[in-house]
């Protein structure tokens, strides 16, 4: 992490709001260590699980359609677990580049502000509002 006293300087906020300090800056980045590593833990689970999943997927020839049946289905959540958490994870590490590269809180489409509220909120945001309602509406 750089020095965040110098780097809270660059991160910009809408009109109205307070700027950035170290220690707004500091509390989210160890949210999202935090975050980090609670998710590469349970991605770690989450891999070993499905993996024992499909190395048993063809286990029970004699299984009836049911049976069939409800093993794709867990292996599809499973499969959606692991992708999820990897998103997050994914999404949390990017957070973490953004803030030593002293790009946080700037949108990545438009380059204004976020909005510190915003960010606070919900630290893996890389869009201002207007910008992530209109990659919705696509």
């Amino acid at each position: 992490m750089p020095d965040l006293a110098k780097a809270v300087r660059q991160f910009p906020v809408r009109d109205g709001e307070k700027p950035w300090t170290a220690r707004e800056v500091r509390a989210i980045a160890d949210e999202l260590i935090g975050h980090v590593r609670r998710l590469g833990s349970e991605l770690a689970s989450a891999d070993a699980d499905l993996s024992e999943l499909l190395r048993n997927s063809g286990d029970g020839a004699g299984d009836d359609q049911a049976d069939s049946g409800s093993s794709a289905l867990e292996r599809e959540q499973e499969l959606t677990l692991v992708n999820n958490t990897r998103d997050l994870l994914v999404q949390s590490e990017h957070a973490l580049t953004r803030i030593a590269a002293g790009t946080f809180g700037t949108c990545e489409s438009c380059g204004k502000a976020i909005g510190k509220a915003r960010v606070q909120a919900f630290p893996r945001a890389i869009l201002c509002v207007e910008c992530k309602q209109r990659e919705e509406r696509r």
